[in-house]
Order: structure tokens, then sequence, then C-alpha cells
């Protein structure tokens, strides 16, 4: 549709007919554009129908106009299906609800938008589970999954999801309510006609396979099978009716599990001892090789492993049957494991697989394509080598992976979707990868579907009469081709509407260097190939991603939804004013800058550095929110403050409630913030006032760097110095009682004795000295004030010139500062080495101690802990040194994951409060509220300490702290 008033016409009529959303502006549309797989186009609209009458009423409009329709879930389909030119069906805002659930009968009744974990978290209390579980299990919906018949790894034992599927309500394109099962229920007229017409076909015609997706599955048409057309239905990609609502079948899950880990030289001996070990009734067989998995990880020793669950009404007979696999698999080592928490660790290796192989090992891009072709178990082994023979053939690289026992693989293949040459490659691979599926009997989809990437090819595995039957089932059940056309049937060509072609072809002037994708923000930007682990409503352990989208459950404001804005941005066909783009500013204002997305993405999108890359082009040269001058300059005005010391009066004023009113309101801070106290005292102050009461050469409590401990630079950030300097004054005892020398950086350039106090000891010096004071910049940072950030920076570095010439590390106490340091700076002054040099060094306080104080003992204090590992920490530095330090004090418990909401800046902003307690109900303050009496409230950052004192009336503590004081 091309008319402006037709199109004007179409969006009032579906605003007149719906009580659910009706969004067809640019971001809704943008956020639409794409799936998982390689494929982009522009909708005309989005629609959030609230029910069936609303899905028929959007379906009677879009017909009156002609516009297609499509229906889409979790948006995480990878051959491009849930992508089209029309009116895309949202049924993840309204129509996501679980219905009832039968415990006795084993069935539920649910909505298409209704995202897996859902069900699974309704029916575990009743010892039941949803068979099907794909690794995207936290964000599919069982829509989408009906509408791919999609699989998992546990399908050895319980099948796809045709297999539970019991029976559905469809609305037809015309409007009829169907209610398809079996013996014809819920047939279209003139189905049961075609499909009688054509026995012998159905009978032949499919190959049997545990995995076969590809095509319409017509043979459960057959009398034999039941004339189920519920289960025809299944895997149709939304091109034959719109589903409403499910009644689905439940399995007994086991009430306890081991899991095997088989260990074997590579692939192919993996894949070749699959299909043997199916006889003794495992729950999974799950394949993957080493370029896969992380360097860390605690498998058996191999090239290739095999994950076997097993199931038992006790964790012994669970442990039995997964030992009898051990013995019987050939294996080069193994390993059993009962826990259910290191279970889970090791299962997301495997999960993560579906993001990390979008790159290969040397950091080049891989992309989806041929994603999940099957096979028959037993020729699996022959077919990855011949796969990989056909690799190597084209010069190409991929990583299999996937589900071994259902002879199912799963690859991404580093393809050249950017060029001519490249394009013409992928075309020609993918006839001959079509052709060596079906010579081993397989079929071209075993779980995702066919979509765009594999119907051109359908004729080579059902022949072109199959085909036309596949097109007149189509007729019958969409007469006018309104649903999800050039899906499936008819199909666009596979090389057609890439979603790479409309970015530059050429890499965009920017501020951060990227190392990671050769200084390309679009490389980085293609990071995000839409596996939404960011959408996921629950976090469990450390994790973060994405706060944002946990506390609006907004598109927009989850990691993908930014990453799609960018990416439509670039390609300036949809979002048309580039960096000055008013949606793209919209959907990261809501950004935490956590960079939770940076360890908990499976591709390592760091959205934090592109808000801020985006920020300092969007106001280049204009005016920014007064927030980014009373809060992205906090260093500035707190030195200020320091200088005059006039921090009582500042304090005084603050408190006063009119005066304070007016700060907040030209500040551009929210109403309902307090202002935080500055200190009266500032760190430095404490340190050179300490100094001067302790002889010098007085050992290490001197503070002049004197003593026989390894001397460590404590880093007095701007937090630290103005408004906690508690926490650098325990710092200091800590780490002296640990027998180190602490020293804090220099604050003169050049100085005749930088390393100590930080004060010149050469008159002649001091008179050419300029002093300043060191800084990570975080502030402008996070605030995209790239440009102060780079000054400040330099400065920084030029300071810290003699502290590089030593081997003494930077003790950071800050976590978001200390992150900044080791990321971010050597990302943004990627043309100064010293960058590079200083993040080398940087450590945390729990780091320095491990490191350089091995065998110094904590006090013990054996109390409970909670709280929160802070984002930062958990993104960039990593908590293993904070754990050990804990536990060697006696620290017992887990520290929540998730991010405080507070996230330096962002929760004072004006506009943000809402956002900033929900992300700290998430997990922060239900941890504290559920926490045993006596235990130490840990919250490293002072944003953490913030958010606890404002909402919740606690006082965190930062681990320093906490064994300052018992060292008492």
């Amino acid at each position: 549709m091309t008319d402006l008033r037709e199109l004007r016409e179409l969006r009032e009529g579906l605003r007149a007919a719906l009580r659910g959303e009706v969004d067809f502006g640019t971001t809704a549309r943008a956020l639409t554009t794409m799936d998982a797989s390689n494929y982009r186009r522009v909708p005309l609209g989005v629609v959030a129908p609230r029910d069936a009458d609303d899905v028929a009423a959007a379906l009677s409009v879009c017909r009156t106009y002609g516009v297609p329709v499509v229906p889409r879930g979790g948006g995480t389909s990878i051959a491009g299906q849930a992508t089209g030119t029309g009116v895309v069906l949202d049924f993840t805002r309204h129509m996501n609800r679980l219905l009832s659930l039968d415990p006795e009968a084993r069935t539920a009744v649910v909505q298409p938008g209704l995202v897996l974990d859902r069900l699974q978290e309704a029916a575990a209390p009743h010892g039941l589970r949803f068979g099907p579980d794909p690794s995207t299990h936290g964000r599919c919906t069982l829509g989408g999954m009906i509408g791919n018949n999609s699989c998992g790894s546990h399908s050895v034992a319980w099948g796809t999801t045709a297999d539970s599927v019991r029976r559905l309500s469809v609305l037809t394109p015309r409007g009829e309510r169907l209610r398809p099962g079996q013996a014809w229920a819920g047939a279209p007229a003139g189905l049961r006609e075609l499909a009688e017409g054509e026995l012998a076909r159905l009978r032949t015609g499919f190959p049997e396979l545990p995995r076969r997706i590809s095509g319409y599955a017509l043979d459960a048409l057959l009398p034999e099978k039941g004339a189920d057309v519920a289960r025809s239905f299944c895997g149709s990609e939304g091109t034959l009716g719109v589903l409403t609502e499910a009644v689905v079948d439940l399995v007994r899950a086991p009430r306890a599990r081991a899991l095997a880990v088989l260990a074997y030289a590579d692939e192919t001996g993996a894949a070749e001892a699959a299909a043997g070990l199916l006889e003794h009734g495992p729950l999974t067989v799950e394949g993957m090789a080493a370029d896969l998995v992380p360097a860390a990880a605690d498998l058996p020793r191999g090239g290739a492993w095999l994950f076997v669950e097993t199931g038992g009404d006790t964790e012994s007979e669970a442990r039995a049957r997964a030992e009898t696999i051990v013995r019987v698999a050939d294996v080069l080592d193994a390993l059993v494991v009962t826990d259910p928490a290191r279970q889970r660790t090791l299962w997301r290796i495997r999960e993560d697989a579906s993001g990390t192989a979008t790159r290969m090992p040397d950091g080049t891009e891989a992309w989806p394509g041929w994603e999940d072709c099957a096979v028959p178990p037993a020729r699996l082994g022959a077919y990855l080598r011949d796969f990989r023979g056909l690799l190597a053939d084209h010069g190409l690289r991929g990583s299999p992976y996937g589900h071994f026992g259902d002879g199912c693989i799963h690859v991404r293949i580093d393809f050249d979707l950017l060029t001519g040459p490249g394009i013409a490659r992928f075309r020609r691979f993918s006839e001959e990868l079509a052709g060596l599926v079906v010579a081993h009997g397989g079929s071209l989809s075993g779980e995702h579907g066919d979509g765009q990437a594999r119907a051109e090819l359908l004729p080579r595995m059902y022949g072109p009469d199959m085909v036309a039957l596949f097109e007149r089932v189509k007729g019958v059940w969409d007469p006018d081709d309104l649903l999800n056309p050039g899906m499936l049937v008819r199909p666009a060509p596979l090389d057609a509407n890439l979603r790479f072609s409309v970015l530059p072809s050429k890499p965009v002037d920017v501020a951060f260097g990227y190392p990671s994708d050769g200084g390309d923000f679009s490389a980085a930007v293609r990071r995000c190939v839409g596996v939404a682990k960011c959408r996921t409503t629950s976090v469990s352990g450390p994790a973060v991603m994405c706060p944002s989208f946990r506390a609006t459950g907004e598109e927009e404001h989850s990691t993908r939804g930014r990453a799609r804005l960018l990416h439509e941005m670039l390609a300036g066909e949809l979002v048309t004013d580039g960096w000055q783009s008013t949606e793209v500013r919209d959907a990261l204002d809501l950004c935490l800058s956590c960079k939770g997305c940076r360890s908990d993405c499976p591709v390592g999108v760091d959205m934090a550095t592109y808000k801020a890359e985006f920020l300092h082009h969007h106001y280049a040269g204009r005016r920014r929110p007064t927030a980014h001058y009373a809060m992205g300059r906090l260093p500035v005005w707190l030195g200020w403050v320091a200088r005059t010391r006039s921090a009582g009066v500042v304090n005084g004023l603050a408190s006063v409630g009119p005066l304070a009113r007016v700060a907040k309101r030209l500040g551009g801070i929210a109403e309902e913030r307090e202002i935080p106290r500055v200190a009266g005292e500032t760190f430095t102050r404490w340190w050179r006032g300490r100094r001067a009461a302790v002889p010098s050469g007085a050992g290490a409590g001197g503070g002049d760097g004197d003593g026989t401990g390894d001397l460590v630079i404590l880093w007095p950030d701007t937090f630290t110095e103005h408004l906690s300097p508690s926490v650098g004054q325990a710092a200091v005892r800590v780490l002296e009682a640990a027998g180190l020398r602490v020293a804090l950086p220099p604050t003169l350039r050049p100085g005749g004795r930088p390393v100590g106090d930080g004060r010149s000891r050469s008159a002649a010096r001091l008179l050419t000295a300029r002093r300043g004071r060191v800084c990570c910049g975080l502030t402008y940072l996070s605030t995209g004030q790239l440009d102060h950030a780079r000054a400040v920076l330099r400065r920084t570095l030029d300071l810290m010139e003699p502290v590089l010439a030593t081997d003494a590390p930077v003790v950071v106490l800050e976590p978001s500062c200390a992150a900044a340091l080791r990321t971010d700076a050597p990302e943004l002054l990627h043309d100064d080495p010293r960058a590079a040099r200083l993040a080398a060094r940087v450590r945390t306080f729990a780091e320095t101690l491990e490191q350089y104080a091995p065998d110094w003992t904590p006090p013990a204090l054996d109390r409970p802990v909670t709280g929160q590992t802070h984002c930062h920490q958990h993104a960039v530095l990593g908590d293993t040194a904070d754990r050990g330090l804990r536990a060697a004090a006696g620290l017992t418990g887990e520290l929540s994951g998730g991010c405080c909401g507070l996230a330096g800046n962002f929760g004072f902003e004006e506009g943000h409060y809402e956002v900033s307690v929900a992300c700290a109900e998430d997990q922060l303050l239900p941890a504290v509220r559920e926490a045993p009496d006596g235990a130490v409230v840990l919250a490293d950052g002072f944003s953490c300490r913030t958010q606890l004192e404002q909402l919740a009336g606690v006082r965190g503590r930062h681990l320093a702290e906490v064994l300052a004081e018992a060292l008492d």
C-alpha cells in the first residue's frame, strides 16, 4: 500500500474496530522489521489485539484493503516468518495469559502470546511441564512454538510441539472461527475433500523423521493418523489461520534429574554415538563442539560433548541411569552432575550457543540460514562429515551444535551477506546443501520452519507435485493470500530482503573504537541477531540484563529493541533523521547503562556504549537536558564545593524543602529524590591529615608508600572522595592490615615524587607543575559527553604516567569507576596506549587482596549477607575474588542479580523515578526484605547504597567497611 490516503483509512479503520492498540508510528514499525533471521521487511503498522474479537476485526479491516497480516510472538524466528510488509499482530502485549490448568487431565489452555516459562512455572507445583523447551524458553511464546512446531532439547523424550497440542482455536482470514482437532474437527470447507483425493501422495511423500518440520504436515490428515487437523496446522508459520487459543497437553516431570556430560574427540564422534544412547530412554541428547564453549567452562576433557539428561523418582535413580549411559557411551571422559545449580550452569553453556555461534572463534560474524536441518539420527555422523566437506568446498566455516539425538543440527555460517559475490555464494551453498540434506533422507528444517530461508528449496525435498499440493492447501485456508504471503508457499527468494543490505557500506564516524567490531559501529549494531535473551521477564543468579525491559515490558526498552532502532537509524529508510532521531533517543532514555547486556547477551551487545555514542552525536552543538549538566559534570561541582569548603552550606540548603525543590527542578532531578549529602571532609583531605599525623617511616600506617609490603595505588573516585569517604578510609585500614603499602595517585604533573601522597618535594618542579585530580570520566560517559570524557581521561593519564612506570596495581573501590577504567577508557582513547596500560592495572578491592596479600586472613564475621552484586561488577569486572573474600571472612549466602535501578545519574533524572523503583523491586529490595536477622547488607556501589537508603531506609555497606569494622 503506497497511497497515503488509504494508509490513513486503514489505520483509522483499525482504531475504530479494535479495543487493542494500533500503532503505525516509526518506533513500532522499526521494532518489528526483523526477527532473529537474516531478513528484514518494513511493516505498515503493528496491532496488539486484546482478544479473539480484536483479531477478527483486524482481519476484516485488512482484508478490505488487501493488506497482509503477520502473526508474531516473541520474534525469535530464525527463518524470517515473523516479518512482513503489512500489519503485524503482536500477541505478547495482551493475549499472553494462561487461561486454565487442569492437573488431573494434564492439560492447559493458553493464549498465543504466553511465554513458555510462564506455563512451566504454573505447571511445576503440580509436578507437570510442557514437553518441548527451545533454548529461547524465557521469551518464546506458545503461539510461535505452534506456528513453527518447535521442539527443544527434550524432544527425544517428549516430541515436538505438535505432539503436545490437543485442540486449537483459529480464525481464518475470512473471519470463520474454527476449533481444529482430531477426526476432521475444525477443518475448513474443502480440506477433507482435498486430502482424501491425495491419500497415496500423503502416505508416500513425507520422510519419517522425528524432526521433519519443513512444509505442511499434511500426513497428519491421514485416516490412520486420526485425521488430526490441529496437528496439521502446527508448523504452518502463520500462513493458514490466526491462532487465538490452544489446549495443550502436559507431561509428568521427573522428580529428580541427573546430567551426564560425555566428552568425545570431535563432533563426528559425538554424533555417531548419539543414536546408540536412545534405547536407554534419556530425556536429552544434545551435542556441541569446543569452538562454542567458553574457555573457562568446567567440562570434561575433549573436543565435543553430549549433554545427556536422565530422570528418576529419586536422585540416586537418576544418577544410576546417567552412570549407565556413561558406561555404554565409549567416551574420552565424562561427568555426572545431580546438583541442580550446577546443572543449570552447564545447560546455560548449551543454551547460549544460539548466540555464541553468531561469532566465529576469531570474532568473524556468522549467520543463520541453515540453522536447523535434520537427518535420521543414525546418519548424523556421516551427514556432518559431508557437511564439513561442503563448507570447505565453499571456503566457509561453521560451528554445528544441537539436538544430536534427533539428528537435528544448528549451525551459524560465516556467510558474507554484505557484498554481491558473498550473497551469490550464499545462494550456491544453500542449493547444494539442500541436495545434501535430501540425499541423507533429511528435512530442510528440523525446528525453526522454512520461512523465507528455505521455502524456495522445498521442491528439492518434496518435489514439485507435493509443493503444488501445499499451495492448494494454502488456498483452502487462505484464498485471498492474506496471511504471511511469501512464506512457505510461493516464497520470496532466499537471497532477497536481506537485512544487511540497507546498512552503510562504509564505517560511520564514531568516537569509541569498537575493537571487537573492527572499529565499525554498524558491525557493533549487527551483533544483535534477535535471540531476545534481553526480553526475559525474570533473572536467576547474578544475571542483570535487561532491567528496563523487566520494568516496562516494552520491546523498545529491551536491548534488542534499541539495537533494532539503531539498525534502522543507520539504514535511514524508516528512521530518517540519523543521529538526531527522537525515536532512538526516547528508546535509549530508559537504558540504565548497567552494562548487563555486555556479559549476559550471548553476542556481547554493549548498549551502554552505544547509548553514550548516540548521545554524543545527538547533542553535538545542541543544548543538552539540564540533568546532563547537573549530574554529568558532578565531579566539577563537587570539586568546587570541596575547594570552597562549603559542604555544610550545600547540605543545609538541600535540607530546606522549598530550596531543594527549586534546585531539583533546575537540575533536572526527580522531585521524589533526596539530594545526597556531601561529606564535610573529603577522603584526600582525611588522607593528608592522617599522613601528617604519622611520622615518615612509621611503617605501613604512614600512608606515604613506606613499609615492606607491595605498593598499591588507591583511586579516589568522585563518590568515595566527596560523598562516602568512609569507604576509602575503611579500605586503607584493611589494605594496610593486610600488609600492603597504600598511596594515592599524583595530583601534580610533573612532580618530584609523585607516588605517595601526591605532592611534589621539589620547589622548582612545583612552580611549573599543573595541579589536577584523576577521574575515570564515568559521569561524562554515561551522559554521552564524550569530548569532556576524553579530555578528563587524557589529563588522568598524564597524571598517572609515573604510576604506570611502576608495577603497582590501581585499586578502585567504586565498581562503576573500575569498569569505566577497564573498558570504556581504552575503547574511547583507542589511539592512546596508556589507556590500555591503565586498564590492565585496575583491580577491585577484593582482587587486590587476593593477588597481593594472598596469605592474609580476614577477620571472622560469621554472618549471613544480603544485597546485590553491582551490575558493572557482574558485567565487566567479575566477582570471583569477592566471593572468595566473603567466604574467607565467614560471610555466607548469595547476593542477588539485577540492577539497583539508581544507576548513577539515571534514577535521579526527572521522569525516571518509577522505572528506577521498579528495577529495585525486581531483585534488590525483595532480597533485603527477605534476609535473615543480622544479615550484613552489602552494596559496593554508591548508587546501590543510596537506593537502599532512600527506598528502604537500609544502610548498605561496602565490603571494605564491613571488614574494617571487624578489625576492631
